[in-house]
């Protein structure tokens, strides 16, 4: 569990999107004119070998071709060509990722291959730092920053928001801007290749803009980190989980989104809504505490509805 250079990709300067596209129906489409037209406030790198220029902007055909090294690439190609491109990436000495292809171990045995094979490439490279693959992205609304393929940019605030469920990431997108919530950071963290909840709650716990913490968990791989953080951020800042497959059904839809993994539950939690696991605050009724956002007295408060979406609670 480390916060090592996770300023790259939540701080970044220069941003390249790798698989940048003039098509409004690709990925790449839409995170670069996210980026673009959210008002981030750095410089943007459209990567496509085809292109001379996507969305107006020059595009270059690799990433060792940028003018300068960028903080961050957020990769929007197909699976089979993550493994490389990560390794330009490297070799270009780009530190943080974002990959939010899919089709990797949640699609199967060649996926799962594919994301292995990406984790051996990063560890050859010191202080590559990766979010997903399989993700929405993040979204940084203090700095205007929007790499994600999300609809729209929350307001600024003060709540920090994980998701390994990108289904539940656009709901509550939805949901923040009708009611006019804002968050501090709003990440989809995917299959969590690298980057994970410990690791993520130890880097907004040092953010003085990050007064609490909403996750949406589906799977834990590294329970004793994650419990070490999560009492640590809970001794002065409030945080709030909703554990999703405590029941078979919703232990398969997670399963089918993110990859199999074992049992419902690694970690003990609390038979209520109460603090007792890992310090947190368990939300078993998708509820939290209204009292995160200032203003707001009610002790609980619904804040996604329940949904038959793949993905989301329900």
């Amino acid at each position: 569990m480390s916060i090592r250079n996770l300023d790259k990709i939540f701080k970044p300067q220069r941003i390249a999107v790798i698989g940048a596209s003039s098509n409004p129906q690709s990925v790449g489409y839409t995170v670069l004119k996210n980026l673009i037209g959210a008002g981030f406030q750095g410089v943007v790198y459209p990567v496509n070998p085809k292109r001379e220029a996507v969305q107006g902007i020059q595009a270059y055909p690799n990433v060792a071709g940028l003018p300068k090294t960028p903080d961050l690439a957020v990769i929007c190609t197909p699976a089979r060509t993550v493994p490389g491109i990560v390794r330009e990436c490297g070799e270009a000495g780009i530190q943080g990722l974002v990959i939010i292809s899919a089709g990797f171990k949640e699609a199967g045995e060649q996926g799962k291959a594919l994301e292995q094979e990406i984790r051996q490439i990063a560890r050859e490279f010191d202080g590559m730092r990766i979010i997903g693959p399989n993700c929405l992205g993040i979204i940084v609304p203090g700095l205007k920053l929007n790499a994600s393929f999300a609809g729209a940019m929350p307001q600024p605030g003060h709540v920090a928001f994980i998701s390994q469920s990108g289904a539940l990431c656009t709901s509550v997108l939805d949901w923040a801007l009708e009611e006019d919530i804002g968050f501090s950071y709003f990440v989809s963290i995917g299959n969590m290749l690298d980057v994970d909840f410990g690791d993520l709650i130890d880097y907004f716990a040092e953010d003085p803009g990050t007064q609490s913490i909403i996750l949406y968990v589906e799977s834990i791989t590294e329970a004793r980190e994650f419990m070490s953080a999560a009492r640590a951020f809970a001794r002065t800042k409030p945080i709030v989980a909703y554990k999703a497959g405590r029941f078979a059904e919703s232990a398969k839809a997670a399963a089918s989104l993110l990859g199999p993994w074992p049992g419902r539950t690694r970690c003990t939690m609390p038979p209520s809504n109460g603090p007792g696991w890992c310090g947190c605050l368990r939300s078993g009724t998708s509820s939290t505490r209204r009292s995160f956002w200032p203003g707001c007295d009610l002790p609980w408060a619904p804040i996604w509805p329940s949904s038959p979406t793949p993905g989301v609670p329900g």
